[in-house]
């Protein structure tokens, strides 16, 4: 091996295969277990509130983006532990944990909901389970999903030139995982059960926690704690700091438990973070950083705060567009009919078709020096998404009937998988290039945090289209007030993609060369 090969791997894992190293094929398969258990729950979620549960579309949907929302907030929390004591194996572990006994949790639902004369009478017992599995579930991503990914990253040195393919691996079991629970999961869960899909979702995990254990020896201590004496070091009351960090993983899961009990709290909590994060980078820009840095950061802050509108678009997947799917839609395709849950997998199936044909088109464009640049992308994600639910809005208003062409769902779900490609492959790569380098970990969590506020305003929105009421008719969706909204979210969103295009001039300035 010549030097110059010799630098190109230096800091890489040494043992390889397939021409990769081992331990991205760990890695591939936790997420992929992990990705099964979330998405099946997920997918099953809204319709399990408003049809066992009995809960209304507009609460079932506020628990839904509350969900989500927290889901997507808790990485902060779990990467900055990660970063400066856990090391990312021992934080993936201990959030695989918390999964597994989260979505356990989930399978144990009690009785279900009925109604007497006009009151719902709920099993407040099950009620309060189904929220701590909900908590531990959104612990367990907080302390799993940015490590994991950490973890691929520091199998490959920095200048390794096998570095995108092997996240292109990671991201395939990632899309895998998930295409094959909703497919599973759904069906089961809606035929059979919602404690029999919920328990398949739970096995998955244990599944993943179980190859993760098992593989940790494959990683060749590429994930191991910065400095793992920290964590011997005395903490309070004989407790140690590793020991402090699990106890406060706890403290988190009661926490989430709490917030999940007052839904609009949560949509406060996320606004408020959001505005402080922001701020705080660009006081750290003016204070810290050079011009050129300052300049970027601004950027990047406009785009992240713009991608929470896209998410809340986007999300209706999982919400308001499942409990359409359900109501309002013919799902048979030729001659099998589908499940509610299992239309999701439209979105993992598109961008598996697209995503190649997207990366060839970038590449083609660059060649030729006309490729958008990030603002432009973007600017194109919301006029794509936006315009998708305008048209989609006016499908529905063609036809009064409760059995709607199928055809319109796949539309609005090319939609939006296609939007999807313009934005978040875009993002995180403009992430990494604008953020002061000193900083890269706190733009990410910022990221993280916006999506969040988008999946809360998703849920939402959602709520926005409920009949009013409980029970079975609580949860049917106003057909009048669904096509309003979607109309006025859509038009919403392609101003806003039109403003993007109107400042693309001054950030392409503020971005200083990068594209």
């Amino acid at each position: 091996m010549s030097e110059t090969t010799e630098d190109l791997y230096q800091g890489s894992q040494k043992r390889t295969f397939l021409g990769h190293p081992v331990g991205i094929y760990i890695c591939f398969l936790t997420e992929m277990w992990e990705r099964f258990s979330y998405y099946g729950m997920r997918a099953l979620l809204i319709l399990y509130l408003t049809k066992y549960h009995l809960f209304g579309a507009e609460r079932a949907s506020l628990i839904y983006g509350a969900f989500v929302g927290l889901v997507y907030m808790m990485p902060i929390f779990g990467g900055f532990l990660s970063d400066r004591y856990l090391g990312s194996r021992k934080a993936v572990t201990y959030g695989a944990i918390l999964l597994v006994l989260g979505h356990g949790l989930m399978a144990f639902h009690g009785e279900a909901a009925y109604i007497v004369g006009d009151t719902v009478v709920r099993d407040d017992a099950s009620i309060n389970i189904f929220f701590l599995a909900l908590a531990l579930i959104i612990t367990g991503v907080g302390f799993l999903k940015a490590n994991i990914t950490t973890v691929v990253g520091a199998l490959y040195g920095p200048k390794d030139p096998r570095r995108d393919s092997g996240f292109t691996i990671f991201y395939l079991g990632l899309n895998l995982g998930a295409f094959i629970s909703m497919l599973l999961v759904g069906y089961v869960g809606e035929t059979y059960g919602w404690n029999y899909g919920f328990s398949i979702a739970g096995i998955g995990m244990f599944f993943g926690l179980l190859v993760f254990l098992w593989g940790q020896k494959l990683l060749d201590g590429h994930a191991e704690p910065r400095k793992p004496e920290r964590l011997k070091e005395h903490f309070f009351m004989g407790i140690n700091k590793e020991q402090a960090i699990y106890i406060g993983g706890i403290g988190l899961v009661l926490v989430s438990w709490m917030l999940m009990q007052y839904q609009q709290l949560v949509g406060g909590l996320l606004g408020a973070s959001g505005f402080i994060m922001i701020a705080a980078i660009l006081v750290y820009g003016f204070l810290k950083c050079t011009k050129i840095e300052r300049e970027r950061l601004m950027v990047a802050c406009f785009l992240i705060v713009f991608q929470s509108v896209f998410y809340a678009l986007f999300e209706q997947q999982a919400a308001s567009l499942t409990l359409l799917a359900d109501q309002q839609f013919d799902k048979t395709i030729f001659g099998i009919e589908l499940k509610a849950s299992q239309v999701q997998t439209m979105n993992t199936a598109f961008v598996c078709l697209l995503a190649p044909i997207m990366a060839w088109i970038w590449i083609w464009l660059s060649k030729r020096k006309i490729e958008p640049s990030t603002p432009s992308k973007f600017g194109l994600a919301m006029i794509i998404i936006g315009a998708g639910y305008i048209i989609f809005a006016w499908g529905m208003g063609l036809d009064n009937s409760t059995s709607k062409n199928f055809l319109w769902l796949v539309f609005i779900y090319f939609s939006l998988s296609w939007a999807e490609l313009f934005i978040i492959p875009v993002g995180l790569s403009m992430i990494t290039k604008m953020s002061a380098a000193r900083i890269v970990g706190m733009m990410m969590g910022t990221w993280f945090l916006f999506m969040a506020v988008g999946n809360y305003m998703a849920g939402w929105i959602s709520s926005l289209l409920g009949a009013g009421g409980h029970g079975v008719s609580g949860a049917q969706l106003d057909m009048a007030a669904t096509m309003d909204v979607y109309t006025t979210i859509g038009m919403f969103s392609m101003a806003a993609g039109a403003f993007i295009f109107v400042m693309t001039p001054l950030l392409k300035k503020g971005m200083h060369g990068i594209k």
